[in-house]
């Protein structure tokens, strides 16, 4: 006689009897970013169920082996996915494959499929990542709002195929407060769950909606080619104006950002200083005279000016800061990821020093992509997008020689703020 146990098929479990294993459906996709309903996970390979094999992304499109990227890109061909990864197999195939039932996951999953390589630092987390891994879930909801608000279900948990919980957190400790702030309730899980699933030699998984990111996947497109931004290719996916707000305004919440604070009376010029940084640093005596100027720049037209190092501010500190900011400076380094938290408008800018004649695209591609003007400082020389210069990094780069001229970027922040320079923007 059967047990009541062994009768019961309830919601942790996919049945379909006799009836064709259900399709696997994808309502998005760009290389390295697709949404998946319905993927399958049998003995340590992903399954796409379909009948229409022509119609699914190329498996080079959606992942990789998820192993650590050598220099200059050279082993990509190397990580490319075989069908121990990823297959694509018919519903009869299916049936032959995993029978009359599967296990399943429900919610949505968030999947990154990424060595530890660049999980400990902030930017290639939160603003590559996260940014990518949003914009592809948010371009599901057409109605979202202006200020943020989704009908889409937040995810149940965050899966990271190829790291142990000791490899994603950065040493700034911002990873896993932005993660709390935005996501409270998902659950972390690690490659060893992931491990453990596959070793259940007999049993089938399905997970009922995965969010699926893979750098190398992103790193095939044409897209990328040109920005070297894997959440370039995400931002491919069309979204609603409001969509980054979704992020955002939680990691403002939770670091108790006022309202009043996001519109302050008059203009916050912020530097944001790696002088005692020790690596990729400005000359000193220049620092000085543009610390001074903007002193000077504060006495005589009223604007608020902070000069600050944020190792030195809390991790609340720093998010408060940036959301009342209209103008943020600094050296290329992890501290303009702190963009993120700005309110895009007219006004706002981000004004970025490199050595001479070096450029690296990180925080240009990402205040545009938000809605935030871009200015490259080269000692004297200024440029902003569509004349942006390539890629480059000079002897210098990463050194602490780097020149820059404090008129030249005086007079860019008061440009940016007069009333002229305003009636001239779009």
């Amino acid at each position: 006689m059967r047990t009541r146990l062994q009768d019961y098929v309830g919601e942790d479990t996919l049945h379909w009897g006799s009836q064709p294993v259900p399709l696997t459906k994808i309502p998005a996709h760009a290389p390295g970013w697709t949404v998946l309903d319905r993927l399958y996970f049998h003995k340590g390979t992903m399954y796409i169920v379909s009948d229409y094999p022509k119609l699914v992304p190329k498996p080079v499109h959606i992942t990789s082996k998820g192993r650590r990227i050598q220099e200059g890109n050279v082993n990509i061909p190397d990580l490319e996915p075989t069908e121990e990864d990823l297959r694509v197999i018919s519903t009869r195939e299916a049936y032959g494959l995993f029978g009359q039932q599967a296990i399943r996951i429900g919610g949505v999953t968030f999947l990154v499929n990424e060595s530890p390589q660049f999980m400990t630092h902030m930017y290639h987390f939160v603003a590559e990542l996260l940014f990518g891994l949003w914009r592809t879930y948010s371009s599901l909801d057409p109605d979202l709002e202006v200020n943020g608000h989704t009908r889409l279900a937040a995810p149940k948990r965050i899966c990271f195929t190829h790291l142990d919980a000791a490899h994603w957190r950065d040493y700034a400790a911002m990873n896993q407060y932005v993660l709390r702030a935005v996501f409270p309730s998902a659950i972390l899980e690690f490659s060893d769950t992931w491990e453990e699933r596959a070793s259940l030699k007999n049993k089938t998984f399905v997970l009922d909606r995965v969010v699926f990111s893979d750098r190398v996947a992103a790193m095939h497109s044409e897209v990328f080619v040109k920005t070297d931004r894997i959440a370039s290719v995400a931002y491919q996916l069309k979204s609603n104006f409001g969509w980054w707000n979704t992020i955002r305004m939680p990691v403002l919440e939770y670091s108790k950002v006022r309202i009043n604070d996001v519109a302050p009376p008059v203009p916050v010029i912020t530097y944001i200083s790696r002088q005692g940084w020790g690596r990729r640093m400005l000359r000193e005596h220049d620092h000085m005279r543009l610390v001074v100027g903007l002193y000077k720049l504060r006495d005589r037209l009223g604007y608020e000016v902070n000069i600050v190092e944020l190792d030195r501010l809390s991790r609340a500190e720093q998010v408060r800061l940036a959301a009342r900011t209209t103008i943020m400076m600094g050296v290329h380094g992890n501290g303009l990821t702190s963009l993120l938290w700005m309110k895009p408008s007219r006004r706002a800018t981000v004004i970025e020093f490199f050595y001479p004649k070096g450029f690296a695209m990180d925080y240009q591609w990402t205040a545009e992509a938000l809605g935030i003007k871009h200015y490259g400082v080269w000692d004297k020389e200024t440029f902003t997008s569509p004349n942006v210069p390539p890629r480059a990094y000079p002897e210098g780069f990463q050194g602490n020689d780097i020149p820059v001229d404090a008129p030249t970027v005086l007079d860019l922040i008061e440009r940016r703020l007069s009333p002229d320079e305003l009636d001239m923007i779009p």
